[in-house]
C-alpha cells in the first residue's frame, strides 16, 4: 500500500476526486493532506475523511531551513511515497523534489508548454486560453522539477473550446476531466506503470 500526500492551497476539488477514488483501493491511500493556507477549504475535505491534515508556510518560521526541516519529517513520520499537488500555488522547494524525483506530481489546467508558469493557476489560466483564440484547452499531468510547470508531461487531453464559453465554464468542463484523469495517473504511478527512461514517460496500459 502506497502512502501519499495531497498538497492544497484552495478548494480541493482535485483533492476530493482523488480521495474518493482510493477510498477502498489496495494499491495506494491518502495518508496526510498539506496545505500552505489554514484556511484551504480543502482541510475540511480532508477532515470529513478523516485523512491527516497539516498546514503551515514558510512565512511561520524564523528560517528556510526550518521550513524545510519541518516538511521533510511530515512526509517521513507518514512514510509518504508519492506527492500530488491539487491546487498547490507554492513551489516546492528544491529539497524536496530531489527527494521524491519522479515521484511527486502535478495537473495544470491547460495543454503545456502554453499557458504555464509562475502565476498560471486556477481561473487565470482559462481567461488566458479565451484571450488567445486557441480553439482547444485541455489537462497535463506532469512531474515536477525545479522549474514551474517544466517537469516531464505524463499525460495530456484535449478539452474543446466552445463558442459562447466563460472562463467558469471552460474552467467547469476542464475540471470534469482532470476530476477523472489525476487519480487514475496517480494510480498508475503507484503500481509502478510510469516510468521514465532519457527524459522520456513511459506508462503501461490505457488510462481507464
Amino acid at each position: 500500500m502506497k502512502n501519499i500526500a495531497i498538497f492544497i492551497s484552495g478548494r480541493g476539488t482535485n483533492l476530493q476526486a482523488i480521495i474518493d477514488y482510493f477510498r477502498q483501493s489496495t494499491v495506494a491511500q491518502v495518508a496526510l493532506v498539506f496545505s500552505n493556507k489554514k484556511d484551504a477549504y480543502g482541510l475540511i475535505r480532508a477532515k470529513r475523511a478523516n485523512i491527516p491534515t497539516f498546514s503551515f508556510a514558510r512565512g511561520d518560521f524564523n528560517t528556510r531551513d526550518e521550513f524545510i526541516k519541518k516538511l521533510k519529517k511530515l512526509l517521513s513520520e507518514h512514510r509518504i511515497d508519492i506527492i500530488a499537488l491539487a491546487g498547490y500555488t507554492r513551489k516546492v522547494p528544491p529539497e524536496i523534489i530531489q527527494e521524491y524525483r519522479h515521484r511527486i506530481v502535478n495537473i495544470h489546467p491547460a495543454l503545456l508548454p502554453f499557458f504555464g508558469g509562475k502565476g498560471f493557476y486556477g481561473i487565470e489560466v482559462h481567461r488566458r486560453v479565451l484571450a488567445s483564440g486557441m480553439k482547444l484547452s485541455g489537462v497535463t499531468i506532469h512531474f515536477v522539477n525545479e522549474e514551474y510547470d517544466r517537469g516531464e508531461i505524463i499525460y495530456q487531453e484535449c478539452v474543446p473550446i466552445l463558442f459562447g464559453d466563460t472562463p467558469e465554464t471552460l474552467q467547469a468542463r476542464v475540471l470534469e476531466r482532470e476530476h477523472y484523469l489525476y487519480p487514475r495517473i496517480i494510480e498508475k504511478l503507484a503500481t509502478g506503470k510510469i516510468s521514465v527512461i532519457d527524459n522520456k514517460v513511459r506508462i503501461d496500459g490505457q488510462i481507464d
